[in-house]
């Protein structure tokens, strides 16, 4: 092969290109990561930190899967915790504090151990053609590297532009230059281009804070691991703090806004509604006093302190006026200050399920070049496109998985079904079958597909499939073993539940939601009898007491699965005529004729596709001559 030739070209090297990369790599394909500067491989942009409701989620499957970001999270992690624990398991997620800098060095480790990946610092600014079908890329410098796959993780960096105040000037990220000609490049092929915003708030030096006004936020005792591989995380903890903002910040904050280019009309993207800066937050919610900030320590060698809640692009002396009016930050040095930024992207509807695009054949999107905002969001983009790249070398089907089976699948369900005007963010509640999707179940749901694709690792097969036996063999002692009111009535009566009269099963007594299993296994004397020991960190026990505790609401989602999955196997030709179904509504028509449904099941999440349109189009593919109804097969 000539050495500019590759099988897979990954461009860009944040958190989609690094797991698209590591994946097609191994996956047996030659692949080249192109990226500006390799010294920002992996780098966290904006918070230091990994997870979160929903976020966590996907970073529990992307290493289910044999993907990187979790392995890199515990290595980096500085505190970890469970958010949500009060709630159902279905809404519990880990989030990780990390240490920015180790963050980076384990993801490039991580790249370099890899055979068959190589690294190159360059700007594509280029994507090559021919016949529809892509060639490979140019750079800046005129060098042309030739391959059938490319995969854009471009990020905030495609004509990005940083926003403080009154001044703005290019830039992908603070101190980082815009990469540019690759949105003229793929205009040119006919694909539609748009502007997002995004933000990040100032960095203070911790020595100028003082802690005692502050509330403190410490990890876990217990800490949870992201990678079911990770057996032993680090005791020594660092706490993060709690601060708060007052009416007294919100007027000096006010005394910008007639400088606020997001108020001023020179920021033209729609930023993140669920992360809306500073500024925003207290315009839109005007009657309330105070909003929590958090503190966030950017690692264990540094005195970096992150202002997690005052993303903003107001003057840097606005910004410095309002935080040393913050309780416990009167005194506060800032070390940068916050910033907004623009960039390009493509809005979705553009893209398949596998992320290759409809428009030219072998080319993938992945991350915040879709609308999508996060960095877990963009790993588990990257890590589908890799292996899609990868597949379609091989001329595999490409995978893709369903809304029922992981969040990855809800996030590039909604992304290509609905699209997106706004940066998209991962929440639990966009899941329908959340309480199949725990965090705690990602191995049991994915490891195998994993492993099947060359991903996972035996050993993490193994170890999947040693702790699914030991799940199951503990379920079914405790459904078959009972106690005697003498030995529970203790333990029920502390727990404020109903003492029992006669000998019951202590899978029914697990159902109660005043009862812990492990505290009714310890009270009982029956763990090391009933419980079969498994790798990792976790007890199975709390798995079997979620299973047997849910156990309705599981069948029923899975009912849900069977008959949503019914709608899924009815493929839509690619050359359905939508225009000339005068039975569906206009906007239906304009809709299905823009995004072009794989199936019927997509077809119903298209916005502006009403219940009586799903109906109108199941009565014609129903008509439709049967070799007229296929179309490209997908496999999950």
């Amino acid at each position: 092969m000539h050495p500019f030739e590759y099988d897979v070209i990954v461009v860009g090297g944040g958190h989609a290109g690094t797991e698209a990369a590591a994946a097609a790599a191994r996956m047996g394909a030659r692949t080249l990561l192109v990226t500006m500067n390799l010294q920002t491989i992996g780098q966290m942009s904006c918070n230091p930190a990994i997870g979160g409701i929903g976020k966590g989620h996907i970073v529990r499957e992307i290493d289910a899967l044999g993907g990187v970001m979790g392995k890199v999270t515990d290595r980096a992690g500085i505190q970890f915790r469970m958010l949500n624990q009060r709630r159902g398991p279905a809404v519990q997620g880990p989030r990780a504090q990390c240490d920015r800098a180790a963050y980076a060095t384990a993801a490039r480790e991580e790249l370099e151990r890899i055979p068959g990946l190589f690294l190159r610092a360059d700007m594509a600014v280029e994507v090559c053609t021919e016949a529809g079908r892509t060639t490979g890329i140019r750079t800046q410098i005129g060098q042309t590297f030739r391959a059938p796959t490319v995969i854009l993780t471009s990020g905030t960096f495609m004509n990005g532009v940083i926003h403080i105040g009154e001044r703005q000037y290019g830039g992908g990220r603070m101190g980082e230059r815009a990469s540019t000609g690759l949105t003229a490049s793929l205009e040119g092929l006919g694909f539609e281009s748009g502007r997002l915003k995004t933000g990040t708030p100032p960095r203070i030096d911790g020595r100028t804070i003082d802690y005692e006004r502050l509330e403190e936020q410490p990890g876990d005792p217990a800490a949870t691991p992201f990678s079911f591989l990770t057996d032993r995380l680090p005791e020594d903890q660092i706490g993060c703090w709690i601060a708060y903002t007052s009416p007294d910040v919100h007027d000096a904050l006010r005394e910008g806004f007639d400088r606020s280019p997001m108020f001023a009309g020179r920021i033209g993207g729609a930023g993140p509604r669920y992360c809306p800066s500073i500024e925003d937050k207290i315009d839109r919610f005007a009657g309330k006093d105070r909003h929590q900030l958090f503190l966030e320590p950017e690692g264990r060698n540094t005195y970096e302190v992150y202002v997690n809640g005052f993303s903003t692009s107001l003057p840097e002396e606005v910004q410095f006026a309002a935080l040393r009016k913050v309780a416990g930050l009167e005194k506060a040095h800032m070390l940068r200050p916050g910033y907004a930024i623009e960039y390009d992207y493509f809005p979705p509807w553009q893209i398949r399920y596998s992320l290759e695009t409809k428009r030219i054949r072998g080319l993938f999107f992945a991350g915040q070049i879709n609308g999508t905002t996060g960095y877990e969001e963009a790993a588990a983009q990257g890590l589908m496109a890799g292996i899609n790249a990868a597949r379609r070398l091989r001329g595999e089907d490409p995978v893709v998985l369903k809304r029922s089976e992981a969040y990855i699948g809800v996030l590039i369900d909604d992304l290509v079904a609905k699209g997106t005007d706004e940066p998209y963010r991962m929440f639990t509640s966009r899941a329908e079958h959340r309480l199949l999707l725990r965090q705690d179940n990602a191995d049991r749901r994915l490891t195998a597909l994993g492993h099947a694709l060359g991903l996972a690792t035996d050993a993490r097969y193994e170890r999947m499939r040693t702790r699914k036996q030991a799940i199951e063999a503990t379920r079914a002692a405790i459904e078959s073993a009972s106690v005697s009111p003498e030995v529970a009535n203790p333990y029920l009566e502390q727990a404020g539940t109903d003492p029992i009269r006669r000998p019951e099963r202590l899978a029914q007594l697990a159902k109660r939601p005043q009862v812990s299993l492990e505290d009714l296994l310890d009270c009982a004397g029956r763990r090391e009898e009933l419980v079969t020991p498994a790798p990792g960190p976790v007890s199975v026990v709390r798995d079997v007491e979620i299973d047997l505790r849910y156990e309705g609401y599981l069948d029923r989602e899975r009912d849900m699965v069977r008959k949503m999955e019914e709608m899924e196997s009815l493929r839509l030709p690619e050359d359905f005529d939508y225009a000339s179904v005068e039975h569906i509504a206009m906007e239906a028509r304009e809709k299905l004729s823009k995004i072009r449904p794989e199936n019927l099941g997509q077809a119903s999440r298209i916005s502006g596709v009403s219940p009586a349109d799903v109906s109108v189009l199941l009565v014609m593919l129903r008509k439709r001559p049967a070799r007229k109804r296929s179309a490209a097969p997908v496999a999950s």
